[in-house]
């Protein structure tokens, strides 16, 4: 049985769940589009703070129910220096406002409703309290950043990559 490489163990007599396989291994079967996302998530990230960049990863990630992206995501921020704290805080943000910066807040907001599209446009006044927090370029920066990770999300969860692998960076 695969396992993950969390270095907990289950409680006595118990025993963790097989790991899925995966469906598809789209960036071998597809190498060109692998790269071309490579290129993208590369010029996205220019100029974002790491924090920032990663606590949208992160929380793209999870409204999308993309568990490779969670771990990875999960993994820099935490190689990065960001807090467990924080992290575990993410996906209830909005009820712990107190651990996030405003601009970070402003990227949250951002990041729920372009990655929730079905639920209508991304409303004016996110947008704007975005604007507010980020300069044009860098607000186009996080909008990128935002568009890739749901790319990501989707190639993960389609293809239904295992989490517990990833090593931090290991795709930097």
């Amino acid at each position: 049985m695969t396992t993950h490489t969390d270095t907990t163990t289950p409680p006595a007599g118990a025993e963790y769940a097989p790991e899925r396989p995966a469906r598809l291994e789209w960036a071998k079967h597809a190498p060109e589009v692998y790269k071309a996302m490579v290129r993208l998530e590369s010029a996205a990230r220019k100029g974002l703070d790491p924090t920032l960049y990663e606590l949208v990863k992160i929380r793209a990630s999870q409204i999308n129910h993309c568990a490779f992206c969670i771990d990875m995501h999960t993994k820099d921020a935490l190689a990065a220096g960001e807090s467990l704290e924080r992290i575990v805080q993410l996906s209830a943000w909005d009820e712990s406002r107190h651990f996030y910066t405003e601009k970070e807040i402003a990227a949250l907001e951002l990041t729920e409703a372009v990655t929730v599209l079905t639920d209508g446009f991304v409303p004016d006044e996110v947008y704007d309290n975005a604007a507010k927090h980020f300069e044009e370029g860098e607000l186009a920066q996080v909008i990128a950043a935002i568009t890739a990770i749901n790319a990501w999300n989707r190639f993960g969860v389609t293809c239904r990559m295992a989490p517990g692998h990833y090593e931090p960076g290991q795709y930097k």
